[in-house]
């Protein structure tokens, strides 16, 4: 299993949010290229960004930070927040993401994501961020009228979706253990690639997680706050 380090980015600062809330943010780091450089030096491979204020504008602000992540590291990049047209697709991978994450537009701009996946296959990812099992968009203050299990189903046979990050809303930021039930439905849903995101709080909750089967797991707050050291998990998970 892959271990993907979390970079949230608000007012151009490395930040965490409390289950999606942009009223109970946290800063933990003023720059987040010497943040992608700490994570990269305690053995990452991938990071997984996301661009808080793009998510809620409907469109990307942080494609040149991508590109100075990208100068400063040699670390794969996911991409997501804010991808709202293939223009703001091109935008993002042309600064250097490997692949970038579509929310809002799985639910909101069916033929869009038909294209995308056309033209960038792999390099297109579906986030699925469910509140009670249900989607969120728009920067996850709306939630739909969709189930998580049952829009992962149809995307990947319909729309030919390869990888989906499912996040629980309710853990993000909660340190309060992934929803390993919800991921189990979700790897029985499709045949895609899942990445679990949400709830990590300790090596233990990661292991659990591995045992699942998940191609890859994002950690965000638990290696901020120091209850996940990332070096130690990359090593004992990724070996």
């Amino acid at each position: 299993m892959i271990l993907l380090p979390a970079i949230d980015v608000k007012d151009g600062l490395c930040v965490r949010l409390y289950q999606g809330d942009y009223a109970q943010v946290t800063t933990y780091d003023s720059d987040p290229v010497r943040v992608a450089r700490r994570w990269k030096e305690a053995g990452a491979s991938w990071l997984h960004v996301v661009d808080l204020d793009g998510a809620v504008l409907g469109q990307p602000v942080i494609p040149d930070l991508i590109k100075r992540m990208r100068e400063a590291t040699d670390l794969h990049i996911e991409v997501g927040g804010g991808l709202r047209s293939l223009a703001h697709i091109e935008q993002v991978l042309s600064a250097g993401a490997d692949r970038v994450i579509l929310g809002t537009v799985a639910i909101t701009n069916r033929p869009l994501l038909q294209e995308a996946v056309e033209r960038w296959g792999e390099q297109i990812v579906v986030g699925l961020d469910a509140r009670d099992g249900w989607v969120a968009i728009s920067g996850w203050r709306e939630t739909s009228k969709v189930r998580a299990v049952d829009l992962a189903h149809e995307l990947c046979d319909v729309v030919g979706v390869r990888r989906f990050v499912y996040t629980d809303i309710a853990r993000d930021g909660a340190l309060s253990g992934p929803n390993l039930p919800a991921l189990q439905e979700m790897q029985a849903a499709s045949s895609a690639a899942l990445i679990a995101s949400g709830g990590v709080s300790s090596l233990a909750d990661l292991h659990a997680l591995a045992q699942l089967g998940v191609e890859g797991t994002i950690v965000g707050k638990a290696i901020y706050t120091g209850d996940v050291d990332l070096a130690i998990a990359i090593r004992e998970i990724e070996r």
